[in-house]
């Protein structure tokens, strides 16, 4: 049976084991020998990475063609309404691709999150708001670039769920084994149109 870690990536960590320049890395965190990463996750960006030692496994879960849905909290700088939101439900242009539709809705701050260090910038004359997106895709830096797209630039970017699996009970640093296999984590995907 395939091996599956899931871990909570703190901001500020490389998705790979060997650390560069002021970036830490995996080693850290995660003593299990022959997983690789399954889904990138920039060091900037927080939340639920998965780790495998079975590649077509891997590429399953990493792959747009398989479109496993991935879920992002996503704290942006300015409160959009509807109609800004409006082109990333639709699949906005971005340099290079379009990205397919997304779905999107504004949501209070996450219950239960824990600070990020550093902390985010803030802006005294600028208020922030929380969005939850969720995306079959996950093209380089791709929801960072959605919200630039439509002028809400992201503050804080937290991924705390792939298809089924969560973060739930993980504090920042820690992991777990999975012990299903791919079929249980494919519960739900993304439609090709926004629901």
């Amino acid at each position: 049976m395939s091996k599956i870690v899931v871990f909570n990536k703190p901001y500020g960590v490389l998705s790979q084991f060997t650390p560069e320049g002021r970036w830490r890395a995996l080693d850290e965190f995660i003593p299990v020998k022959g997983v690789y990463v399954a889904g990138r996750l920039d060091a900037d960006s927080e939340g639920l990475l998965l780790l495998t030692d079975d590649g077509a496994l891997q590429a399953k879960i990493a792959d747009p063609r398989y479109k496993l849905e991935k879920t992002y909290w996503v704290q942006v700088e300015g409160v959009p309404g509807d109609a800004d939101l409006a082109p990333l439900r639709r699949g906005v242009g971005l340099s290079g691709f379009t990205a397919r539709p997304a779905q999107v809705r504004r949501i209070d701050e996450p219950a239960g999150l824990w600070p990020r260090q550093p902390p985010i910038r803030f802006r005294q004359a600028i208020p922030t708001s929380w969005l939850e997106i969720r995306i079959g895709e996950g093209k380089n830096r791709q929801v960072r670039r959605m919200t630039a797209a439509i002028g809400y630039p992201t503050l804080r970017l937290i991924r705390p769920a792939i298809g089924s699996l969560t973060l739930a009970g993980l504090a920042p640093g820690e992991w777990r084994a999975f012990d299903g296999g791919y079929g249980d984590l494919v519960h739900t995907s993304v439609p090709e149109k926004s629901r």
